[in-house]
């Protein structure tokens, strides 16, 4: 914590200005923007109010919920164990993960697991949030999965099961846990530790923002029901606020700073933590077809839908990240050396901020 900034001034100036007024018209409560820019930290903004009980104002040092932006996390992890020289993108589950092979499952490889093309997309056995801290019960139900459809063939969102095979995988051939993975390969190099989490310690929980539910009428539903549960499509201020999800080490979602995880994404871009062949090899389309779940088009590389927000896949095929639910963002783009990160308190069913913000960024970056 606590980078300098060198800051881009009318950048800075611009998303300052877009999250006040975010604020000020009641669209958002508290936001953070963090913007690296080929190894330096451009924009580093903040508005609003990260606890809406107690008035207690968001800054760089908040720490977010942010659900899905933090399987940018989970896959960095997955690339980082192939670096090792521990697994490699075509190794299959089963050689370290012997019990996952039930039921037609056993020629799922790790590419499989990054490409969301595994076939249990939908937690299984019955399970909840409240039984997601349960690592042992979440991933021998999984392993027991009967998968919906020849693993390699189809695409669909692995919502919460993601997090879980690629975590199984690393304990498989490292023996430790995301979390402890995070922390000793990610956040204690970089500098960062304090700011990327799966599991947050009960000393940092107060530096936490409260998240909020907009207004039932704030926008559509998205689609998916037929698979995944409503709690693994609609994310709830109630779900990302509970003590036990954010203690526990769940690597599909993922609590941190926009400064941290933008410093993150910063050093996969500039090679400190992998090198330039898996850079390129991670944002090379590795699948692209209608995803099962939600039934639209997706182009996915190792681990990340390609493609700005907003956008389509070949006007950014660069650029790599995660939407989170409730409207947070996270992405990198190789071709201008950008990592951009948004975490957000109100839980809104769009990404209006995020895509107004990206779309600010990458038009500043490119003047």
């Amino acid at each position: 914590m606590g980078e300098p900034v060198t800051r881009v001034p009318s950048l800075q100036q611009k998303v300052q200005g877009v999250l006040d007024e975010l604020v000020e018209d009641g669209a958002e409560t508290g936001l953070q923007v963090a913007v690296h820019h080929r190894g330096a930290l451009v924009v580093d903004a903040v508005a609003g109010v990260a606890d809406g009980e107690t008035g207690r104002r968001v800054s760089p040092e908040t720490l977010f919920f942010s659900f899905s932006c933090g399987k940018v996390m989970t896959s960095l992890i997955a690339h980082l164990l192939v670096g090792s020289g521990a697994i490699g993108y075509g190794t299959p589950v089963v050689e370290v993960w012997p019990e996952f092979g039930a039921h037609g499952k056993a020629a799922a490889t790790l590419r499989h697991v990054l490409t969301h093309s595994v076939g249990v997309p939908a937690m299984p056995g019955g399970i909840g949030p409240a039984g997601l801290p349960d690592w042992s019960r979440v991933c021998a139900a999984i392993a027991e999965a009967e998968p919906r459809w020849r693993p390699g063939t189809e695409t669909g969102y692995h919502s919460f099961t993601y997090g879980f095979l690629v975590g199984e995988v690393a304990r498989r051939v490292t023996g430790k846990s995301m979390r402890r993975l995070l922390r000793e390969w990610v956040a204690a190099p970089l500098g960062i530790d304090g700011d990327l989490y799966f599991g947050v310690p009960r000393t940092e929980l107060a530096r936490l923002a409260r998240l909020e539910d907009a207004a039932p009428d704030a926008g559509g539903s998205p689609g998916g029901d037929a698979v995944l549960a409503s709690w693994e499509l609609r994310p709830t201020a109630a779900m990302g606020n509970g003590r036990e999800l954010l203690e526990a080490d769940v690597p599909s979602v993922g609590t941190f700073t926009a400064r941290g995880i933008a410093a993150m994404n910063a050093a996969v871009l500039d090679g400190r933590l992998i090198d330039s062949r898996r850079l390129e090899e991670l944002t090379a389309v590795a699948f692209e077809g209608t995803d099962r779940v939600f039934g639209n088009p997706v182009r996915l590389g190792l681990g990340y839908p390609l493609g700005r927000i907003g956008t389509e896949p070949d006007e950014t095929p660069t650029t790599f990240g995660w939407v989170g639910g409730g409207g947070s963002y996270v992405y990198a783009d190789v071709a201008t050396g950008t990592s951009f990160a948004m975490t957000k308190t109100r839980l809104t069913p769009h990404f209006g901020a995020a895509q107004r913000l990206a779309d600010l960024v990458a038009a500043g970056i490119s003047s």
